[in-house]
């Protein structure tokens, strides 16, 4: 059907809705590649995945950007070592703070003079703060912009979803999940969107033992393989449980992990 151009009442997701939605970049940005990493439900290591594809993208060149979506549990920062309050250019624009390796971060924990203290604030609020991490925040040249998302399908994921240029979507699930439809939910929201779904990275797969070098399914061996070929996904990572990189998150010092792997899934 000939389009009006009048989003407000029309229900179809076209290309031109969807620009109709974007906030605008910042004038002193220019981010090549925006790609977001989601979840069904918490506790999956989805902060975690995200700070390893930015580490792992790094380590190969690349100038590279987090922009943690995650307001009310923000876990970028930390994983970082960075505890510094952002800087202001003026009133109007922020400046991200960068960590030991150059990448640079936006996270509410960086506004706050306590990084403890509870962001307790409404959706559109929420909402409205990513947007501001995108247009106010002047990012600078970016080849990987790693977008580390609240888990479940609310608010602020749909916000991201309309308002920033997400180029892909990374999904992170675990073994003990019903992979069948919390998996699902996440995918099916992006293909409504329009998002392409880059692939899916299933973290606590499997525990190699030190002494003899078995893999071992401690939470069951899924079916995500069989799930993403039926989804048409054709990319999937099984991240192992890592003892070191939980002490390294812990200790500020992600950048001294690496996952190749994990970074072949957005190439």
């Amino acid at each position: 059907m000939e389009c009006s151009h009048d989003c407000s009442n029309c229900s179809e997701n076209c290309s031109d809705r969807k620009e109709n939605f974007l906030a605008p970049a910042n004038a002193l940005s220019n981010v090549k590649h925006v790609i977001g990493v989601i979840s069904g439900k918490g506790g999956v290591g989805k902060s975690t995945v995200t700070a390893l594809l930015a580490v792992t993208a790094r380590k190969n060149g690349y100038k590279v950007g987090i922009l943690d979506a995650d307001i009310t549990g923000p876990s970028i920062p930390k994983m970082f070592g960075v505890h510094q309050i952002a800087d202001a250019m003026d009133e109007e624009t922020i400046l991200p703070v960068e960590s030991a390796t150059g990448i640079k971060l936006m996270s509410i924990n960086l506004l706050l003079e306590d990084e403890t203290e509870p962001v307790i604030w409404r959706g559109p609020i929420l909402a409205g703060t990513v947007k501001q991490f995108w247009s106010n925040v002047a990012w600078g040249d970016i080849d990987y912009m790693f977008v580390d998302m609240p888990p479940g399908t609310g608010d602020v994921v749909l916000t991201a979803f309309q308002s920033l240029p997400l180029d892909g979507i990374v999904v992170v699930t675990s073994p003990q999940e019903l992979v069948g439809m919390i998996v699902a939910k996440a995918t099916k929201m992006a293909e409504m969107m329009n998002i392409p779904i880059l692939g899916i990275v299933e973290n606590m797969s499997y525990f190699t033992c030190p002494d003899c070098g078995s893999k071992h399914y401690i939470f069951g061996k899924s079916d995500i393989r069989e799930y993403a070929k039926k989804a048409g996904i054709d990319k999937v990572v099984e991240l192992p449980i890592d003892p070191e990189n939980a002490r390294l998150a812990d200790a500020g010092q992600i950048e001294k992990a690496f996952s190749e792997e994990l970074f072949d899934i957005i190439q």
